[in-house]
């Protein structure tokens, strides 16, 4: 059938061509600086100022006690998680009889990443993460607080309009959520103070745009939804009350998992390998990695988990449902925090505790939190409800790179494998980033989700470069400028 389409589109377009003695030219991107100068320059009062808030690992972690970076800087001295002595400081603490979020240590989130600092071969190398973003918002007149504060530029008197919300992406998003409501009410005092400074006189309402990556995204909905609001502790969802719409214009998602991603599952059940083994033992790389037991205490990580609902997970013998929300998978198949060779890292992580029992049960514990408080908050974000008219909700996604959707269990062994691959940005299905519901189940016409998205836009790209795309850049200035 599109075979079909495609040939009739090219017949009338080819004859169209001759009709017209038209040449084909070769098509290249937009001047961005052209086409928005004008509209750049004018830094009018009523403008919105944007918010940029980055994906899990968009942030840079710094432990406050010895000064040395957690995450984000790899060219020196920084706290490696797989030396034994730094993996209770990596990890989050754990405590039975204590809720997630009163958990704390002294690791905290400094400044976001535009760029990755690593070494290659023993060459410092800066790998680009959200350069893209903000390149794209200097081209929009947009400037950076946070670097000109720093002294790397000089903008003037301009440079109130654009943040950067780093945040400790260890912890669950609800947490995170409610930092953004403190940021947010600080920002606005701040742009309220530059008003008076440069135009002489007060503004009135303030709202935020937002451009949100990734897992950033999911941070944005729930505040968006539930302002600061923690989860509450019954299990039941909190007020639906749109605390944060009131403060903002449009959040601009790229790349949100907003059904999960099975590559969450597949860390947390195996650690995460940022370069091969035998790049690490040489010296190639020198991003560490990072292992079960250090990321199984990272609440976030099991918020990215895809719906069980939705297939992701399933045995590989009846393809039934396999329920990975259910710790006793986890115990049974000895995946992440259960994981028998695990047992030494939970002896570096509750090194205070000295009986191995006990330390296996308090890992347990804070499974078991994680795994409920990621429900609860997959199921604030799941339903579906109509945003206020006044905030608009857009979606920028890949579709053309194959992405993990379904994983095979042997329910014997507890062995699992990626089966299935769907359209997405290899990290995030196309469906993930829409929320569609139609996944597992029967086909429906139009898109069913708990969201209710303004306009949606496809790139060809993965999960990383979609920001460095001129498509994108050209419909996120249009949005910002003159939408």
């Amino acid at each position: 059938m599109l075979g079909r389409i495609g040939q009739t589109l090219f017949l009338v377009l080819g004859a169209g061509c001759l009709l017209s003695s038209c040449v084909t030219q070769e098509i290249k991107p937009p001047d961005l600086n052209a086409l928005y100068d004008e509209a750049a320059a004018k830094h009018h009062e009523s403008r919105n100022p944007v918010i940029v808030i980055p994906g899990i690992l968009g942030s840079r972690l710094v432990d406050r006690q010895t000064g040395l970076p957690v995450w984000g800087m790899f060219d020196g001295a920084y706290l490696d998680p797989s030396k034994h002595g730094n993996a209770a400081m990596v990890a989050l603490p754990m405590q039975r009889g204590k809720a997630l979020r009163a958990l704390k240590d002294s690791v905290e989130a400094d400044v976001a990443l535009d760029r990755l600092k690593i070494r290659v071969f023993g060459v410092p190398v800066e790998a680009k993460a959200y350069a893209g973003i903000l390149e794209t918002l200097g081209a929009a007149g947009y400037q950076d607080q946070q670097l000109a504060e720093a002294g790397a530029i000089d903008y003037g008197n301009d440079h109130f309009t654009c943040f950067q919300f780093a945040y400790d992406w260890r912890r669950s998003n609800v947490e995170n959520a409610g930092r953004l409501a403190e940021f947010i009410r600080e920002k606005e005092a701040y742009v309220r103070k530059k008003h008076r400074e440069v135009y002489g006189k007060d503004r009135g309402e303030i709202k935020f745009d937002i451009v949100a990556h990734s897992m950033g995204g999911l941070i944005a909905r729930y505040y968006l939804r539930y302002g600061g609001q923690s989860l509450p502790s019954d299990g039941s969802l909190p007020q639906l009350n749109w605390a944060g719409a009131r403060h903002v214009n449009q959040l601009i998602m790229v790349g949100t998992p907003n059904s999960g991603s099975v590559l969450a599952f597949e860390d947390l059940a195996k650690g995460k390998k940022f370069a091969p083994g035998w790049a690490q033992k040489l010296g190639v790389v020198s991003i560490p990695n990072y292992s079960t037991g250090v990321l199984g205490t990272y609440p976030s990580l099991y918020e990215l988990m895809p719906r069980t609902r939705h297939r992701a997970y399933v045995d590989d013998q009846t393809d039934d449902i396999v329920n990975v929300y259910d710790v006793g998978n986890w115990e049974r198949y000895g995946w992440g925090l259960m994981q028998a060779k695990e047992s030494s890292q939970l002896d570096a992580i509750l090194s205070k505790v000295s009986d191995r029992v006990e330390r296996r049960e308090i890992a347990r514990d804070h499974l078991r939190k994680c795994l409920k408080n990621a429900e609860q908050f997959q199921r604030s974000l799941d339903k579906k409800v109509v945003p206020p008219v006044e905030v608009k909700l857009r979606l920028v996604a890949g579709d053309a790179v194959a992405t993990k959707e379904r994983v095979q269990i042997q329910l014997d062994s507890g062995v699992f494998e990626a089966t299935k691959y769907g359209p997405g940005d290899g990290i995030v299905l196309r469906s993930s980033a829409l929320g569609d519901e139609r996944v597992g189940k029967g086909y429906a016409p139009k898109v069913q989700s708990s969201m209710v998205l303004d306009d949606v836009l496809f790139l060809f790209r993965d999960h990383l470069t979609m920001t460095q795309d001129p498509i994108f850049s050209d419909n996120v200035l249009y949005r910002l400028l003159e939408e």
